[in-house]
């Protein structure tokens, strides 16, 4: 599920909808971590890079109308029935300025080229006092840099200062071996936020085993 200049996952659609759809344990924490977050609300939420839809029931059941927007066509045939889409770039946003009062980003920090961009583009389209949620990998103990063969003792390497798209992971049959990941380092990631005009209100870890393999923020306009 993202946007990518080039839409990475058209090729993994059909494999990523049944993937994600029996996310077991790992999506019931990701949806939780995003509820947690959100909060109940009306009006729209923007879900950004949705890909095929398989957050919008957490905005739904909070009272929000979710609506989707994301560059991967592949994507975008799975999300009949769950919300309404658009397609295009998360980096340039077809939505109208301060028009939107939440919006959500949730597991597509990695899967875009300029995560920085999109969080501008989240702080331009939300109404001032507007809500972002942003749900992720654990930008300091997910990625291509760890090795979690040996849960739950996670090994990180010097590759957490690479901010370069990898596809080297230690699970072979997982996602990023298909579509690659882009790291954004934690630093970058809190300072991207803040500089595109949001503040910060709450940050969360969660995960099994004493080591967070999910990294989540709510911010403000």
């Amino acid at each position: 599920m993202g946007v990518t200049s080039t839409p990475a996952y058209d090729a993994h659609a059909d494999w990523y909808e049944g993937f994600i759809s029996g996310g077991g344990d790992y999506l019931r924490r990701v949806h939780a971590t995003v509820g947690d977050l959100l909060g109940t609300g009306e009006g729209t939420c923007l879900d950004i890079c949705c890909g095929t839809g398989a957050h919008a029931s957490v905005p739904a059941g909070l009272g929000w109308t979710p609506v989707g927007v994301d560059l991967s066509g592949g994507q975008l045939r799975h999300t009949r029935g769950r919300l309404p889409v658009v397609r295009g770039d998360a980096a340039m946003l077809p939505i109208a300025d301060a028009s939107t009062p939440a919006a959500m980003c949730v597991l597509s920090s990695t899967d875009v080229p300029d995560y920085p961009a999109v969080l501008r583009e989240a702080a331009r389209v939300l109404r001032p006092g507007g809500r972002f949620v942003h749900v992720g990998v654990h930008p300091c103990f997910v990625g291509a840099f760890a090795d979690w063969g040996r849960h739950p003792r996670v090994v990180v390497d010097e590759r957490y200062a690479y901010r370069t798209r990898s596809f080297d992971s230690w699970n072979t049959s997982g996602v990023r071996v298909r579509v690659g990941a882009w790291h954004v380092p934690l630093a970058d990631l809190l300072n991207a936020t803040t500089s595109a005009g949001l503040r910060l209100a709450r940050v969360v870890e969660a995960g099994p085993g004493g080591v967070p393999d999910l990294f989540g923020f709510l911010a403000v306009r």
